[in-house]
């Protein structure tokens, strides 16, 4: 997985591996970042990673 890389939802639901809702309550209260193309709703690849970092952080 690049920095640059762009993901979908639907890929940040698998690799998190949850839910759709989830996903998006975690972009809508700014826990992980994204971007919106068009109409499509873009998570960079380093947000999931700090994200992540963030959660184990929180959880030590």
């Amino acid at each position: 997985m690049h920095d640059d890389e762009l993901l979908t939802v639907r890929e940040v639901m698998a690799r998190l591996r949850l839910g759709r809702s989830t996903v998006y309550d975690l972009i809508r209260s700014r826990r992980l970042s994204s971007l919106t193309i068009g109409r499509c709703r873009r998570i960079p690849a380093r947000a999931v990673r700090d994200y992540i970092a963030n959660e184990l952080e929180a959880a030590a």
